[in-house]
């Protein structure tokens, strides 16, 4: 057939379809970045322009020499040198949630392996509770919290903080692994045992590796949660301005005297943390750990 012939062949059904499709498929991924990343980039813009200029023209795009990141500055430097101390509430934050992180997943891995493999009184019981503490609002719980904080004098503490992120996260945290754990072989543990593991180097040497994009999972999670909650950290910090954390920075930069630019660069830092966590996380999420660990 020659070329000309060719290019007079009418296209069929399905190869219409496809182009259709196609096009289609590009206009709503194109519409689902622009309306998911569209607003973080405006912040961003927003955040390294000149408060006048924002004003005077609020959509306009800044020349290279223009960029000015004095809003980030004043938004993370301390309150004595004229700032809004956000470096300082991100340091509290930090220290909260990697410290409510570390012990919730300890805590979960174990609880979670024993509700998997280990039988006793009431198992299936107490599986089916692990999501009861989450389905109470934290409103409910926030009274009572305090009032029993207060009278062993953790509130105005992070430590207490780090407390009341545990009894929240750790029920969830049970069920997410508990799936996890599920995945694991059996035979694999089993042949573990035969080579002279114990229970504790099973579950260091064989399940935590097999489960570790379950674990990364939920320790995003944990930490996400941590680092955003606000409810409980306005209780227990709101006198104690030292010990604020990011969501209690935050708020303050909300007031109609704050700038939008120091707003928004405040607002861009606080997700840094979070969003390097989940680049991290995602490495484990995709490296298939479990291919070949079946013994043959």
């Amino acid at each position: 057939m020659t070329a000309p012939a060719r290019a007079r062949r009418p296209l069929d059904r399905h190869a219409v379809e496809r182009r259709v499709l196609g096009v289609l498929r590009v206009l709503v991924i194109a519409g689902a970045v622009a309306a998911a990343a569209g607003p973080l980039l405006y912040g961003v813009v927003l955040s390294v322009r000149p408060f006048a200029d924002v004003v005077a023209e609020p959509l306009a795009l800044p020349a290279p020499g223009e960029v000015d990141a004095g809003a980030y500055v004043e938004a993370l430097r301390d309150e004595s040198a004229g700032g809004f101390g956000l470096a300082r509430f991100m340091r509290n934050s930090l220290a909260v949630a990697l410290g409510t992180t570390a012990l919730a997943v300890a805590c979960s891995v174990l609880g979670a392996y024993a509700a998997v493999r280990l039988r006793f009184f009431g198992r299936d019981s107490v599986n089916g509770f692990f999501l009861a503490v989450y389905l109470f609002p934290g409103i409910v719980l926030a009274v009572p919290l305090f009032v029993v904080f207060s009278r062993i004098g953790l509130t105005s503490s992070l430590t207490g903080l780090v407390l009341i992120y545990l009894a929240q996260t750790i029920p969830v945290s049970l069920y997410m692994l508990r799936n996890y754990f599920h995945a694991v072989p059996v035979g694999v543990e089993e042949a573990a045992e035969v080579d002279g593991c114990n229970r504790m180097q099973v579950i260091w040497r064989v399940v935590l590796p097999m489960a570790m994009p379950g674990i990364a999972a939920t320790a995003l999670y944990v930490f996400m949660i941590a680092w955003n909650e606000f409810l409980f950290a306005l209780l227990f910090l709101v006198d104690d301005r030292r010990r604020w954390t990011v969501s209690l920075g935050i708020a303050q930069l909300t007031d109609f005297n704050v700038p939008a630019p120091v707003l928004m660069a405040g607002s861009i830092a606080i997700t840094v943390p979070v969003v390097a966590g989940f680049l991290l996380a995602q490495r484990l999420l995709i490296s298939g750990l479990t291919a070949g660990a079946e013994k043959g």
